[in-house]
């Protein structure tokens, strides 16, 4: 298991980190882990997870595979 960091999160899904705020909190994104007093991190698999639904359905908008 990885957990990224904001700064790699940032780089794999290119949202800002309010954005990302606003998306854990409507759970619309996976969720932060508490790693210590002031780190947090998330679980790769999870936002790789995240990332491969939203290609999932840009493909089923289309119909065909991009």
């Amino acid at each position: 298991m990885r957990i990224l960091s904001k700064r790699q999160l940032k780089e794999m899904v290119l949202y800002s980190p309010q954005h990302v705020a606003r998306l854990e909190k409507a759970g619309k994104f996976p969720k932060r882990i508490q790693l210590g007093p002031n780190r947090v991190g998330w679980v790769e698999d999870e936002v790789l997870d995240w990332l491969q639904d939203r290609l999932d359905r840009r493909e089923n908008l289309t119909g065909t595979p991009v």
